[in-house]
């Protein structure tokens, strides 16, 4: 039994290995450009300019309150037909997954922007600070302590949704067990594998979290 449940990975490490680079191509992928499109949307969403806001309220309640999958589906099938030209499957999971993500980091990161205190970006604007200079030197540096565990939540939750992607054509951890099935292999064990590399990549995200936290904790 132990033969056989290493050799669905040893007997198989090619596809493996495919799978594994598949899946963390759409999490860092995704991730950043979750990040990225987050952070700005974050930016919007505590703008003092009324139609930032109101962009950035539009963009995070509609994307949020769409299924993935909904959201998959148009950039595995509609954009390509918008674009008029063939695009490659994993590059269009990703774009969806860092579009989803983009608001919950959004949120997330304008949740910790509200854990600052008014009164010290009302104070950096007395002295002269631009928007982004009270940002980029008073709020966002306070914020980030507070927002590491929840973004670390949000970036697990990209992770395990890498899988969704398995349902339109792009090779990863979610799509592996239909892959070894037709080699012949035990798809309850191929599952289990999975979930044990899951298990893995969420423990090393975990420990990251905690040191980031360790780094940038406050000395009580």
């Amino acid at each position: 039994m132990e033969g056989g449940a290493v050799g669905v990975i040893t007997d198989n490490l090619d596809l493996w290995g495919q799978a594994l680079r598949g899946t963390l191509v759409l999490f860092f992928g995704g991730g950043i450009l979750a990040l990225v499109l987050g952070f700005i949307v974050g930016a919007m969403r505590v703008s003092p300019i009324p139609a930032a806001r109101a962009v950035g309220a539009v963009y995070v309640n509609w994307i949020r309150n769409t299924p993935l999958t909904l959201v998959m589906f148009f950039f595995a099938f509609c954009l390509p037909i918008l674009l008029r030209e063939r695009v490659d499957a994993t590059l269009l999971a990703t774009l969806a997954l860092g579009v989803y993500t983009a608001t919950y980091v959004a949120e997330t990161l304008r949740s910790g922007i509200n854990t600052v205190p008014v009164g010290q970006a009302e104070a950096a604007r007395a002295l002269g600070l631009t928007f982004g200079q009270v940002m980029a030197l008073v709020v966002l540096p306070q914020a980030t302590r507070s927002v590491i565990p929840p973004m670390m939540s949000v970036l697990i939750a990209l992770l395990k949704n890498t899988t969704v992607a398995a349902g339109f054509s792009v090779l990863n951890l979610g799509s592996i067990r239909s892959n070894l099935s037709e080699r012949g292999e035990n798809q309850l064990l191929t599952l289990l594998w999975v979930m044990v590399i899951f298990v893995v990549l969420v423990l090393l995200l975990a420990w990251l979290q905690r040191a980031m936290e360790r780094k940038w904790k406050v000395a009580r």
